[in-house]
């Protein structure tokens, strides 16, 4: 594709998100931009929540990532189903039993101030630094495709990605984030299938076939337990990952939450597990056929690279189709995901850090305003330094980053659900922070400590162990 028909492309999606984003944030308030009214339809929020769970990290890290790790990404998404089912019913009920806007409300009524605090500071760090790689990937993508053959700076996309992202949500909120992420999961499926198709097309060969006696298509693997890829670590690795990212997660759980009732929620949860399972084989399997087509055709890049490579590559053996509806996917992905992000930062700073409580609906708004301007500038400075500390595979930095970062909210909330004792609340910090340390520790040691041993996205289990543990240790005496 040339630089012209990207930045048409480009410029073409963004027209029809604003335009979503303006009809669907008329009328908005504080209340729309937190919790969207608690009036959102639980199908509509279903259908939106694919393309929610899946950023520009899944759109371009996904496909690359199977002739290293194969089909073993399945067992994560297995143990992804189990992990709804626990959101769906435990965690759920009790943010509506509790009536939050913020669900780190709930460590306030559960554990103290601090510990409500400490829970939202958690987050913060979290997702200032999952957004950041996220948008990181699609401002490469962009800085390759049209930035660079401009002659413009990186720092230059990155402003221009970030004033995207602030200008369609800093009104509607959740709202327009519902209905834009809408539009974003029917891209997304659509640039996926076509590319299937047309690649398979282009090869000649049957893709069911293709993919099923592809060696890069084993799914599950028992054989080595020190491998990252072995099937227990996979699953358990994504039972507790979703339950950490999604439901002890402010920007996913301010959709769900915008739902009617608790019934509508868990018909919502349900219902959009499954159908991202099925998109995410769908990547998988594109994977597969992406390097086959770089093989035929002498395309060397692997990894986050493959994808952009094959979808715009100049050898006229793919119909243009196929490079519009890869850019506009990447596109609708990664700005989806950084609106997203930017809201709930947003949400949660104010409602849990600054507070709202005593304040006039004016005074919430203005607050809101500045909070969102801060939170947006802090994401930009956040992703021009991860391009300073680029990583082979953004999926695997994701969730490398989650692994450190969400274990203490784990805790926090296995903790708080599972034991009725109090704990000493002003030194809950203290535990949030040596528990991250101490996984690093063991995390940089644990092949020389345990016989070669390899932890991977146990990670994150582990972290909420020694959050749960510390805990322990906080608990007041009578």
């Amino acid at each position: 594709m040339s630089t012209l028909a990207i930045i048409i492309t480009v410029l073409g999606y963004l027209a029809l998100m604003f335009a979503v984003s303006i009809i669907s944030s008329r009328g908005s308030d504080n209340s729309t931009f937190f919790s969207g009214g608690r009036k959102s339809n639980w199908l509509l929020v279903a259908f939106a929540m694919i393309g929610s769970t899946m950023s520009g990290v899944t759109f371009v890290s996904v496909p690359g990532m199977v002739a290293a790790n194969e089909f073993g990404y399945m067992q994560m998404c297995l143990g992804f189903i189990a992990g709804y089912l626990v959101i769906a019913f435990v965690l759920t009920p009790l943010y509506f039993r509790m009536n939050v806007v913020s669900i780190y409300e709930y460590l306030d009524q559960r554990f103290g101030v601090t510990t409500h605090k400490t829970g939202a500071w958690v987050f913060f760090i979290s997702k200032i630094l999952g957004a950041a790689v996220r948008l990181f990937v699609v401002c490469l993508s962009l800085q390759l495709l049209v930035f660079e053959p401009l002659g413009l700076p990186f720092a230059l996309n990155v402003l221009f990605s970030i004033a995207i992202v602030y200008l369609y949500t800093f009104k509607g909120g959740v709202k327009s984030v519902i209905w834009t992420d809408t539009l974003k999961t029917l891209c997304m499926i659509l640039a996926v299938v076509l590319s299937i198709v047309f690649i398979a097309k282009s090869l000649g060969i049957n893709i069911f076939d293709t993919i099923r006696e592809s060696s890069m298509s084993r799914i599950f693997h028992f054989e080595d337990s020190n491998s990252t890829n072995f099937f227990w670590k996979q699953f358990l690795g994504g039972l507790f990952t979703v339950i950490a990212m999604t439901g002890l997660d402010q920007d996913m759980m301010q959709r769900t939450l915008s739902c009617k009732n608790a019934r509508e929620s868990q018909k919502n949860l349900i219902t959009s597990v499954f159908m991202q399972v099925v998109v995410i084989f769908l990547f998988l399997c594109l994977g597969v056929l992406l390097y086959a087509f770089a093989g035929a055709n002498g395309i060397t890049e692997t990894g986050d690279k493959l994808f952009p490579a094959v979808a715009t590559s100049a050898s006229g053996k793919l119909p243009a189709v196929v490079g519009v509806f890869f850019i506009i996917g990447l596109v609708a992905a990664a700005y989806g995901a950084g609106g997203s992000a930017l809201t709930s930062l947003t949400t949660s700073f104010t409602v849990d850090i600054i507070g709202t409580k005593d304040k006039s609906e004016a005074k919430v708004a203005s607050i809101r305003g500045k909070v969102h301007i801060v939170m947006a500038i802090l994401m930009g400075i956040v992703i021009i330094i991860f391009n300073a500390l680029n990583s082979d595979s953004a999926i695997t930095a994701v969730y490398r980053i989650a692994s450190y970062t969400y274990g203490p909210l784990l805790g926090l909330f296995t903790f708080g659900i599972l034991c009725k004792k109090t704990v000493n609340d002003k030194w809950v910090p203290l535990v949030a922070i040596l528990a991250p340390v101490l996984c690093l520790v063991l995390d940089l040691n644990s092949q020389e400590w345990f016989n070669g041993y390899k932890i991977g996205f146990e990670l994150l289990i582990i972290n909420a162990a020694l959050t749960i543990a510390g805990l322990c240790c906080l608990i007041r005496r009578k």
